[in-house]
């Protein structure tokens, strides 16, 4: 896929690790300038460093409603325009309910649902003054299955994936596409709030998705000529399936 890309800018949030940083690195290698969002500092000017001037570091805590509200205009004043948002930041919280940290749930929540709403609010306008764009948000399998083990969890990605059927009808006819792309477990630190038995199970079993996986969905999503979308994709480890 090389040079596809060429030309445009996108923006990665969550793009130290794990998924976010596999599909930063398959942007950069289609040509794209990529902006990468996260808190980590230390991480992202190391992988900058790395990847070169094409790749732009932007550290932002999301859940800091002050400093999430400065992405976009940040973005624009570095890159002069967006057209790519992978809004990808997100965290987790398995197992009972009973169990769960309010805390910890309130959160998650932020994260995986309102940051992903006001990310992409925010990126909207730009789109539309030139009229296209691209959205795509990492949602889970988990909005597709009621997971009987992570129920906060699964009930953030169904959220999102209704904001993302919902949102796509509204701004097609601005000549922007919104999809999502929904991965069973992915080997990543993600994962470490998972049961240990159904984490060992997994392993052992083959039923673990690599990033670098479903970024190639990505891909396969961003580069379809612009009068098809790809609206939602559902991956998963064969073995998964069983």
């Amino acid at each position: 896929m090389e040079g596809e890309l060429q030309g445009k800018v996108a923006v990665v949030t969550g793009a130290a690790s794990g998924i976010g940083l596999a599909s930063t690195k398959a942007m950069l290698a289609a040509g794209a300038r990529v902006v990468l969002v996260d808190r980590d500092d230390v991480a992202l000017t190391a992988i900058c460093r790395e990847h070169g001037d094409a790749a732009i570091p932007l550290v932002v805590d999301l859940l800091d409603p002050a400093a999430c509200s400065t992405l976009v205009p940040r973005v624009l004043e570095i890159a002069g325009q967006i057209d790519i948002l992978h809004a990808n930041a997100g965290t987790y919280v398995g197992g009972d309910l009973v169990d769960a940290d309010t805390a910890a749930i309130d959160r998650m929540l932020n994260l995986n649902v309102n940051v992903v709403m006001k990310n992409v609010h925010d990126v909207l306008p730009n789109m539309i003054a030139r009229r296209t764009g691209d959205i795509i948000v990492t949602s889970s399998l988990a909005a597709h299955f009621p997971t009987p083990w992570e129920p906060v969890y699964a009930s953030s990605k169904w959220a999102i994936n209704c904001f993302v059927q919902t949102v796509r009808r509204q701004v097609f006819k601005h000549g922007i596409r919104v999809g999502s792309v929904s991965p069973g477990p992915v080997a990543s630190a993600l994962l470490a709030d998972w049961p240990e038995e159904k984490l060992k199970e997994a392993k052992e079993s083959g039923s673990l998705l690599e990033a670098g996986e479903v970024a190639e969905v990505i891909m396969f999503m961003l580069t379809r000529q612009r009068g098809m979308t790809i609206r939602d994709v559902v991956l998963m480890p064969t073995n998964f399936d069983l």
